[in-house]
């Protein structure tokens, strides 16, 4: 019988408990670690913390300089920098949640072998680390949006913004679901890490990331609206800058699509925690 000091540790356990009572016990190891991630991440460089907000400004310049410039792709009347300053980071932080998962057992197999603790400590606290950096690296489209709305060239949709914060978190659970599904799977074959790269690049350019979805018509916007990030994206958009397009249809779609990812991941995550240490 168990007692508040003995702790029995099973491996036989059901696919689809989710233990978050003990994920709950464990929220001070959360927190610790989800504060290292963020202190760790730039030290001995240079410039530091200040990386937050160079990496996106660059990255926005360039695609203002090749979406908008050279390829004269629309930005639905929403100024480019805005534009792609905000894509930039929201995709940041979705293909972090990825590919920071991605690698949960590799990764961290030194200390999963020496001492027990829920595995799914790593998943959320890279979910809390890429929310936290994302809102450091909004802070200047933040400041442009102001701007924009003093000048009038901008219009958003004040009474959506309420479902801002559900959107930035449903497509964090559902980069969280994807990686912890391919860190399952990297245990047996590390071919996927090399893949992960490069099927985000592909991901990016079939979300409406650096374009919106109204420069789309046809097959491609169909497959496009197939796409799970798109209706967050669209959503946000039209909240914040109100442009975009409020699709409940895909919004439902995206939502059950993300629970049954985040379920399906926990499942295999649960199976392959109790032998990945004789593959890995």
């Amino acid at each position: 019988m168990d007692s508040p000091d003995h702790i029995h540790i099973s491996a036989s356990q059901r696919p689809l408990e989710l233990k978050l009572g003990e994920l709950w016990e464990y929220r001070e190891l959360v927190l610790l670690i989800t504060r290292r991630r963020l202190t760790v991440s730039y030290t001995q460089t240079i410039l530091g913390p200040l990386w937050l907000l160079i990496n996106p400004l660059l990255s926005s310049v360039v695609y203002v300089i090749l979406f908008g410039n050279i390829a004269r792709l629309s930005t639905d009347g929403v100024p480019q920098l805005l534009f792609y300053l905000f894509g930039s980071a929201l995709w940041t932080y979705f293909s972090s949640c990825v590919s920071r998962n991605a690698s949960t057992f590799t990764d961290n197999a030194y200390i999963f072998g020496k001492i027990y603790f829920p595995r799914l400590v790593m998943p959320v606290s890279v979910l809390l680390s890429s929310l936290s950096l994302l809102l450091i690296q909004l802070l200047p489209a933040l400041l442009l949006l102001v701007y924009y709305l003093f000048v009038g060239a901008v219009q958003p949709h004040w009474a959506y913004l309420p479902l801002v914060p559900p959107a930035i978190l449903l497509l964090g659970l559902m980069g969280m679901g994807t990686g912890i599904v391919i860190s399952s799977m990297t245990t047996r074959y590390r071919d996927l890490n090399v893949l992960v790269g490069f099927g985000l690049q592909l991901w990016m350019y079939g979300s409406p990331v650096v374009y919106p979805l109204s420069t789309l018509s046809g097959l491609i916007r169909e497959l496009v609206l197939w796409n799970p990030v798109t209706a967050p994206v669209e959503l946000l958009r039209y909240a914040l800058f109100g442009s975009g397009s409020l699709l409940w249809g895909r919004l439902l779609y995206s939502l059950l699509f993300t629970l049954l990812l985040c379920l399906c991941g926990i499942a295999v995550f649960n199976r392959v925690e109790r032998t990945f240490m004789d593959t890995v």
